[in-house]
């Protein structure tokens, strides 16, 4: 039985060394960023909506794009922008993809809703300029927000929402109800209505969906659980759904495989469950 809900989802004090991950984040970032502007491969800070941080960055491949992958960032709502995770994007980039990476507006200047809606006119927006499959992934936050995509109530445009063909929801927060109980709620302000109807776990998602529900082996047991269960639930509701639980990987590390070209996380997000490896 979980007494200290602020425990159960404080990822940082149960990583060793946790203080040095946001610096390294944005030192690799800022390396793919130059080397991608170099090479006439990078757009940055391209508005989708009015808002300060309505803008996204987007990453090309040489050659024409197989696709587009949208990476959303986590921070629990109310930290970090796409800066600090421009090296994410290089497994796909390396691999033939088109990647985007938003921002959003953060808590408390947002709210959960606004925030979902804001994700998916990024979405809209970039999906007018690259052609072909569109696959979405995202971190903690950025888990709940891919997922709320593929949810039957999501707000993407319908043809947008179409040419979704595959999710990756890593180390995703499913189920909104139990931060309720914390101190991150205080920036938030969800209330119970909110934390239900922007909850992918208790809704249905959006057929044909192929989702991936990737979690650190070493992570919080919250986070296993809530990766767990969106892939339990949207499997009985029709979904292509699989649980993956990444060997050694913490909530700090458990991304940096899409930095990889080869490695199995970036294989995941490239290839639906049904479909066949590129």
């Amino acid at each position: 039985m979980i007494t200290d809900w602020d425990d159960a989802y404080a990822n940082g004090d149960h990583i060793a060394d946790a203080g040095s991950f946001p610096g390294m984040w944005a030192e690799q970032s800022s390396r793919f960023r130059d080397a991608l502007i170099a090479d006439g491969r990078a757009e940055l800070d391209v508005p989708y909506g009015a808002a300060d941080r309505e803008k996204y960055d987007l990453f090309l491949p040489v050659g024409a794009p197989k696709g587009l992958v949208v990476f959303v960032h986590g921070g629990y709502w109310k930290a970090f922008d796409k800066s600090s995770w421009s090296h994410l994007a290089n497994g796909a980039v390396a691999r033939g993809w088109a990647v985007c990476l938003p921002s959003y507006t953060l808590a408390p200047d947002a709210r959960l809703s606004q925030i979902t809606r804001q994700v998916a006119a990024a979405i809209n927006h970039v999906a007018g300029r690259i052609s072909g499959p569109i696959h979405l992934t995202g971190h903690s936050a950025g888990g709940h927000l891919v997922s709320r995509m593929v949810s039957n109530t999501s707000p993407l445009a319908p043809g947008v929402l179409a040419r979704v063909e595959n999710t990756v929801s890593i180390s995703g927060l499913h189920d909104l109800r139990p931060l309720l109980n914390t101190s991150i709620n205080d920036v938030l302000g969800l209330d119970e209505e909110e934390a239900a109807t922007e909850s992918a776990a208790l809704l249905k998602p959006t057929l044909p969906c192929s989702l991936t529900c990737w979690v650190g082996a070493d992570e919080r047991p919250e986070f296993v659980r809530q990766n767990d269960l969106l892939a339990n639930i949207w499997t009985g509701l029709g979904a292509s759904t699989r649980s993956v639980h990444a060997p050694d990987k913490h909530h700090f590390d458990v991304i940096a495989d899409l930095a990889d070209p080869e490695s199995d996380l970036t294989a995941c997000l490239l290839t639906p469950i049904s479909g066949e490896d590129d």
